[in-house]
């Protein structure tokens, strides 16, 4: 299998940081790993470039990254810090249909909250144009040069999906995982997990939380995202045991060869 290229677009949970009105050390903090958009990735593997969410911040990921194309867009949830970037995809589809893979439910909410972004005249590229592919649980498709699997997990009350491509794994917004999605996460190479605080929250996991979730699964490399001001990126970096770390906006890692 060729190699996963991982880039981190945003690793900042739903209010961003700096939280806007907020003067707390991590908002005000220096070190730009504490500025962090809403929470993204880029997937690039055997010459597909592919997507996942589209955070509020997405076009100025997307500048900052250098991004000029898309294969395809993942949805993990449609919660607004994941979703309501979804407009700047237009570029991204101005002679063709922009494949988007994702639950029903998702789907159910572009139909229902950007419903000029299927089946519309283009009108000098003012729209995007997606093609909407539903996604069912623990059943791979092949994207261009990438297999992806979705993986359900739970966020509150709600199942939305992880990611899987070969030995990686994208598991962000997660409180819980259901005991037959278990063995889907064994044998990582690279898992990347959302923490977003020390103490407990009712649809994300903690700290310890994720701790012990990748543990059980035993990755070899973890990566903390979905991060609240709560967490410092040198003092969360400072606590963690060998093998965990801390990702940071355009944080840049590579899976496999």
């Amino acid at each position: 299998m060729s190699q996963l290229d991982v880039t981190f677009l945003g690793t900042g949970t739903s209010h961003g940081i700096p939280v806007i009105g907020c003067s707390c050390p991590v908002c005000t903090s220096s070190d730009p790993r504490d500025t962090r958009y809403r929470a993204s990735i880029l997937l690039q593997q055997a010459g597909s470039t592919i997507l996942v969410d589209t955070s509020p911040e997405f076009r100025l990921q997307a500048l900052r990254s250098a991004l000029h194309h898309l294969d395809a867009v993942l949805y993990t949830h449609d919660h607004a810090d994941h979703f309501n970037g979804i407009d700047d995809l237009r570029v991204f589809c101005k002679d063709r249909s922009l494949p988007v893979y994702c639950k029903e439910d998702v789907a159910q909410a572009i139909q229902s909250r950007f419903s000029y972004v299927l089946n519309g005249d283009d009108i000098a590229g003012g729209i995007p144009h997606l093609d909407l592919r539903i996604l069912k649980p623990y059943e791979a498709v092949q994207i261009g040069g990438c297999k992806v699997l979705p993986i359900p997990i739970l966020h509150g009350k709600r199942e939305i999906f992880a990611f899987r491509i070969g030995s990686f794994a994208y598991a962000t917004d997660c409180s819980e995982v259901p005991e037959q999605s278990i063995e889907y996460f064994e044998g990582l190479d690279t898992l990347v997990v959302g923490a977003l605080r020390y103490w407990p929250h009712p649809t994300h996991y903690s700290v310890f939380e994720a701790l012990a979730f990748a543990r059980k699964v035993g990755a070899k490399r973890v990566f903390l995202t979905h991060l609240s001001h709560g967490l410092s990126h040198a003092g969360l970096s400072a606590e963690l045991p060998e093998g965990f770390q801390v990702a940071y906006d355009m944080l840049h890692i590579a899976v496999g060869s």
